[in-house]
Formats: structure tokens, C-alpha cells, sequence
């Protein structure tokens, strides 16, 4: 087998695991895998704002907003006032958010992060560059993605 196929196989392996991964949590716990980060970010302090989620995922408030929208739904979190500033509300987990968190499979983005922090400082960067140079190859480099492992079409985020 050649290159280009060896190549095209490898990134086809990564698109499945995500796809396998996002259906897998989505039947275990009900949640996409943007929603199930949004999740572990609010039970990071247990409670945060819609500005510190959309500064962590690297989206807009108005992502966040729907996202949290939809969580809010499942009963996963809830938005209380302030005690300390009344313009400000945030967002806190339920206890059906931390069952869910509980409850949900070892995240794909997790065990890459665990990979990836464990090799050495070189591998890492090459990598980067690597990865980055594959986007370019695919035209993908200017789409507007956050570090989320999930599949499907961008825009759905907003949908989610």
C-alpha cells in the first residue's frame, strides 16, 4: 500500500473514532460532545458564566447561550442570579449534570489530551505542525473550529 493510501486510511480512522465516540455518548448520557465539554467546564468550579465557557471553547456567547439553553432543558444545569453581581448570572450543575458526567464514557478528547501531554516536547510540536499542515492540504485551515473532538457539519454547534 502506498503512502497516500496509508495517509487517507489513518485520517479516516480519526473521523470514525470521533463519529463512534459522539454516538456513544449521545446514547450513554443523552449529550453531544460540545455539550458534554460545556458540562465539564461548569463542573470544573461547579459553577461558571457563559463568558468564561465561551472563552474556554474558543466560541461565541451566543453559541454558549444555545448550548447552555439546551442543558438547561435536560435539567444538566441551571442559571442562577449572582449573590455578588446581579448583572451576572451563572451557570451551575444539578445533580442530573454530575450523574451525567459520572455516567458517560472515558471522553475520546480526553485520552488524546493524556497521549499527547505524555510526549516529549519535539513530538508534540511535530505534530502540531503536522496536523496543521493536513488542514492546510484539505483547504480547512480558515474554518472556524473549537478544540472539541466531535463530528458534523460546523454550523451545528449553534444547533446543538
Amino acid at each position: 500500500m502506498d503512502r497516500v493510501d496509508v495517509s487517507l486510511i489513518a485520517l479516516r480512522r480519526i473521523l470514525r473514532a470521533t463519529e463512534l465516540f459522539s454516538r456513544e455518548l449521545a446514547q450513554s448520557s443523552g449529550v453531544t460532545a460540545v455539550q458534554f465539554r460545556v458540562l465539564q467546564i461548569v463542573a470544573e468550579k461547579e459553577q461558571t458564566t457563559a463568558k468564561e465557557i465561551s472563552l474556554r471553547m474558543r466560541v461565541s456567547q451566543a453559541t454558549v447561550t444555545s448550548l447552555v439553553d439546551k442543558l438547561v432543558r435536560q435539567k444538566l444545569v441551571s442559571r442562577e442570579k449572582s449573590s455578588t453581581d446581579r448583572r451576572q448570572t451563572n451557570i451551575a450543575m444539578t445533580e442530573e449534570g454530575w450523574q451525567t458526567i459520572s455516567n458517560a464514557p472515558d471522553p475520546l478528547q480526553q485520552r488524546f489530551v493524556r497521549k499527547f501531554s505524555a510526549m516529549e516536547d519535539w513530538e508534540q510540536a511535530m505534530l502540531v505542525a503536522s496536523l496543521e499542515r493536513v488542514a492546510t492540504m484539505l483547504d480547512a485551515e480558515d474554518i472556524d473550529a473549537s478544540p472539541v473532538l466531535d463530528t458534523g457539519d460546523i454550523r451545528r454547534v449553534t444547533e446543538i
